[in-house]
């Protein structure tokens, strides 16, 4: 886990330096920007539990917040990394539980600006990272609730607490958005995202175990660039 905060950290550095560099360059009229934006997530947890039946899942509301930088690379298009605070989970129809992680995630998108009107739509694709740094878990039964810290690790171990809810801090997948920018810098857009690797952790304590958990989900964001 240690090493997968230091990989983080130095992506996170290796950025800003590159940042740096570009901004000293002008690819056409066109220049860097920054942006700071927020908004809402409809957020869920899909795949097999451990016997290999569908998760009975339904959304959570969450929320994002933070920045990203514009890139110019060609005309009307532009690398837009960025780094955000963001709340996933689901709620259990089964369990009677709900799930909220937290995660700092970098979104790595590529972006086509096209003008309409006085302003520009905006349609961007391309891969996140993103790593756990705190959750709740909420399990009701009956008249009994009970409340945990969620734990990230790769492998459960059988000493481990049996009543802690675990899983894999590194997430990665796929971003889609569409959006509009007005002239004045206010900008809406439609985020959908998709998991692409289990962050489901490996239970030793289970001789058979046929769980795939993935993040999904999409949102609204609303922001500003300057």
């Amino acid at each position: 886990m240690k090493k997968m905060k230091t990989k983080l950290f130095s992506i996170v550095f290796i950025l800003m330096i590159s940042t740096s560099i570009v901004s000293a360059q002008d690819i056409g009229k066109a220049k860097v920007s920054f942006a700071i934006l927020g908004g809402v997530n409809f957020q869920n947890l899909n795949g097999k539990d451990m016997f290999g039946d569908k998760l009975v899942n339904k959304m959570i509301i969450g929320y994002h917040a933070g920045f990203n930088i514009q890139l110019p690379v060609a005309p009307q298009f532009f690398f837009q990394p960025g780094l955000l605070l963001s709340t996933k989970g689901a709620e259990n129809k089964a369990l009677i539980s709900t799930y909220k992680l937290s995660y700092i995630e970098m979104p790595l998108n590529f972006v086509y600006k096209g003008s309409l009107g006085n302003g520009n739509i905006m349609i961007g694709f391309g891969p996140y990272i993103a790593y756990g740094i705190a959750g709740k878990a909420t399990i009701e039964s009956g008249s009994v609730t009970l409340k945990t810290d969620i734990k990230y690790k790769n492998v459960v171990e059988i000493g481990d607490p049996i009543l802690t809810t675990y899983f894999r801090a590194f997430d990665a997948g796929g971003n889609i958005f569409v959006g509009y920018e007005m002239a004045g810098g206010i900008f809406l857009q439609l985020n959908s995202q998709f998991g692409m690797i289990e962050i489901n952790p490996e239970y030793k304590l289970f001789t058979t175990d046929k769980s795939s958990v993935k993040n999904t989900g999409f949102g609204l964001s609303l922001g500003y660039k300057f």
